[in-house]
């Protein structure tokens, strides 16, 4: 008889599982407290004639592996490439453009710094040799660090040998990127502004920390492993927004014979003599199941859906100091009409990712802000208006811009139901300084607060990652050590999101991994 297994949260991590356990013989259903699967991947009209992916926004880091195994293209996913990937609008009226063409990038560098034009090569062949390496172990189920066996001290070793295999110049470079601030990285290495807040603005990224803060540099990796359509370090755009994503993925699962509920909330994952039974839904029907899978955030399960009592102490103890906070602001905006920007605007680079803040400095202080302030009172956005290349976004002659916004503050909590609109305002007034038809152009706004991004996907602390990306969080240690190949100190409870290894970012890679680990098991 098939093995029941229950999948807690229908985000696409949850579909890619589904589907791999499903073609594993496994009898699957995917519960989801939302009326749309999805979890953050989901494109929804957010004002009348307007469509937008709602929270992830766009397409670089979704696995070839996954888009393969779960034949996403054929189910009508296409994903589309920027023509320019960053535009970096200056506030004298100058900009700063990351082309997809080097020869053309370096000359945009050499603009501003000949020194940094003719050192970017250098630079970003050492970036190569790290960005290599986290593409090779993100397939990888990570040892253990503690009662290891013979699997585990060979994946230990093969680890070390691989690093071995890299000179002694390359070796310091590696651990330098893991280990120091993407400032203190930049400002070793380049002379220009622009050229710094453009690279080091993947550093902060859903990371609520200055990009002086050490071990940002590692947050910068994770955004630059990416490709698009086999092309290394390209960034994209799903046709129909983030959703067709997931979409593509629930048709997959579905076929292979997964069943997708929405509507079911888990109020409790229930357990007898130490072991997993099934979960209580919201509605107090309880579902049995040989196996439950958590594609939620760690802390949401151990110290929310778990019974106290079949949590240890020191696990309980873990989660509370488990680090969730990306310090994120969410806006999708309707608008009668593009952004006329100051600063000249090269042909593509109102397709590519729009970056408001002009240097590392600035950065800084938007951190700074928000520590004291509750949020930045000049804040980090980067903003893109996909409609300039999917017209089924919003009706014609018009257009959706996406602003993803940092620093701000999820300490606030509940309190962020007071300083949303505020907070929206300030957000509008930056754009605003770069193009002053911003403002006058907005017909309709989605504005989501960290404490919004909690309370509708679940995600603690607002942050996007299931947890922050730092080394005491990362590899064997994430979300904690003894948990960090899936499994968790219950048998027969697994996990499956963000909150595993390889970490946050539309992927698909932990749900792969997660499903590959189970069905060994089963």
């Amino acid at each position: 008889m098939a093995k029941q297994a229950l999948i807690i949260g229908g985000g696409h991590n949850g579909l890619v599982c589904a589907s791999y356990l499903a073609a594993g013989g496994m009898d699957v259903t995917v519960l989801e407290k939302r009326e749309v699967i999805g979890g953050c991947a989901v494109t929804e009209e957010f004002h009348p004639g307007f469509r937008n992916s709602v929270a992830s926004y766009t397409v670089s880091l979704l696995h070839r592996q996954v888009i393969d195994d779960l034949r996403l293209h054929d189910h009508g996913l296409r994903i589309v490439e920027r023509p320019v990937n960053n535009f970096l609008p200056l506030p004298d009226g100058d900009s700063f453009t990351s082309f997809i063409e080097e020869s053309d990038f370096l000359a945009e560098i050499g603009r501003f710094s000949r020194a940094d034009a003719a050192h970017y090569a250098n630079f970003n062949e050492s970036l190569e040799v790290a960005v290599g390496l986290i593409r090779d172990l993100m397939l990888e189920t990570p040892p253990r660090l503690h009662e290891s066996g013979i699997g585990d001290l060979w994946k230990a070793f093969s680890l070390s040998r691989r690093f071995n295999a890299l000179g002694g110049s390359a070796k310091q470079e590696l651990l330098r990127l893991f280990s120091v601030s993407a400032g203190e990285l930049l400002d070793d290495e380049f002379e220009s502004d622009p050229l710094k807040a453009l690279v080091g603005f993947d550093a902060i990224v859903g990371n609520y920390a200055s990009p002086y803060q050490a071990g940002s540099a590692y947050v910068l990796l994770h955004h630059v492993i990416g490709e698009v359509n086999g092309k290394p370090g390209r960034w994209g755009h799903a046709i129909g927004g983030m959703g067709a994503i997931t979409q593509a993925m629930a048709d997959e699962a579905r076929q292979r014979g997964a069943r997708i509920e929405t509507g079911c909330g888990v109020q409790e994952v229930t357990c007898r003599g130490g072991r997993v039974q099934g979960v209580t839904l919201d509605s107090g029907e309880t579902l049995a199941a040989d196996i439950v899978i958590a594609n939620i955030n760690p802390k949401l399960l151990f110290l929310h859906l778990l019974p106290g009592d079949q949590v240890p102490a020191d696990i309980q103890d873990h989660f509370q100091r488990y680090k969730c906070q990306s310090g994120t602001f969410r806006m999708n905006v309707a608008l009668s009409e593009l952004p006329a920007f100051k600063a000249t605007a090269p042909e593509g680079a109102l397709s590519s990712g729009i970056i408001m803040a002009p240097s590392l400095a600035y950065m800084d202080h938007a951190f700074l802000d928000a520590r004291q302030f509750g949020y930045a009172r000049a804040p980090v956005v980067e903003m893109l208006i996909p409609s300039t290349l999917d017209d089924s976004l919003a009706p014609a002659g018009q257009h959706v811009a996406s602003l993803f916004c940092q620093q701000f503050n999820p300490d606030l909590g509940a309190a962020w139901q007071d300083q949303r609109q505020a907070a929206a305002e300030t957000i509008i007034d930056v754009v605003n300084q770069y193009a002053p038809n911003f403002r006058d152009s907005i017909v309709g706004t989605q504005v989501l607060s960290p404490w919004d991004l909690e309370q509708t996907f679940g995600l603690m602390g607002g942050d996007i990652f299931h947890g922050r990306l730092t080394l005491d969080q990362l590899f064997s240690a994430r979300p904690m050590i003894g948990m960090g190949q899936y499994r968790t100190h219950l048998p027969g409870l697994y996990l499956c999101g963000s909150g595993t290894h390889p970490g946050g970012g539309v992927t698909g890679v932990p749900g792969h991994n997660a499903a590959r680990e189970i069905l060994r098991d089963h």
